[in-house]
């Protein structure tokens, strides 16, 4: 049941943050520096309780190598979905991922098949598409947003499975193993930030800090509840409830 509440709570803070992402652009509409604000205060929120716990063990480096997929591809492409779909669109089409994950748990993890699992999957996605086909929507609207949100959908599930699937046997505690994905997936865009901008990119930094700081601090707290509940439970299981988030992210929009 601790992962089961782990897991809505991290569904609950990314439902949030879609919301959160969209004002944020309203003030500072530059995706690209968002999504990098975004997850360096993301770094300093699970840095923070990874501090605390203060139990440094194992190999890093397979968590490193899973941050390059989420967040390092995955936000970019969850940010600009944001800004050409909006942020409810954005968290209906993201709430697709479980479908993913589960298929991907299923054959290479091979955890176990639960016809209930899967129909709490299935039925989630099902609200998902119900919620997402509104016949209105406004100009600034752009289908790409919604091919955007689900390529990060992919990755978001692609990292759920390597993730769980390293925390089975690993000795690296849940927070830092979040921290550990935070910093290479970070590191991925400000690394492409650099190559496509240059000196330009510290002031647009400092342009994106203020209006993306809450963003970056329930994307942190998301991720820390995130992870404590995939050492505590299977795919099949967290994935489902984490994808709860388009809910929340309608009801807060």
């Amino acid at each position: 049941m601790t992962a089961v509440g782990l897991a809505l709570c991290s569904a609950v803070l990314f439902g949030s943050l879609s919301v959160a992402l969209g004002f944020a652009m309203r003030r500072a509409p530059d995706a690209e520096a968002g999504a990098l604000v975004t997850g360096l205060v993301a770094i300093a929120v699970c840095g923070a309780f990874a501090l605390a716990d203060w139990e440094w063990s194992g190999a890093l480096w397979p968590f490193l190598l899973a941050g390059l997929i989420a967040p390092g591809a995955s936000q970019i492409l969850y940010v600009r979905g944001v800004k050409e779909a909006g942020p409810s669109r954005t968290a209906v089409v993201v709430g697709a991922a479980p479908l993913v994950s589960v298929t991907i748990a299923l054959v290479v993890l091979d955890e176990p098949f639960r016809a209930s699992l899967l129909a709490g999957a299935l039925l989630i996605v099902l609200g998902g598409i119900v919620l997402a086909g509104e016949r209105v929507r406004p100009a600034s609207f752009r289908t790409i947003g919604l091919v955007l949100a689900f390529g990060s959908a992919v990755f978001f599930a692609t990292r759920d499975n390597v993730v769980r699937g390293l925390a089975v046997d690993s000795d690296v505690p849940p927070q830092l193993a979040a921290e550990a994905t935070l910093v290479s997936g970070s590191a991925l865009m400000a690394g492409y930030l650099l190559a496509t901008r240059g000196p330009r990119l510290a002031p647009q930094l400092r342009h994106a800090l203020v209006p993306f700081a809450l963003s970056g601090l329930l994307w942190g707290l998301s991720y820390a509840a995130l992870f404590e509940a995939f050492y505590r439970a299977r795919v099949t299981v967290v994935s489902p409830l984490v994808a709860t988030e388009s809910l929340f992210g309608v009801l807060a929009a």
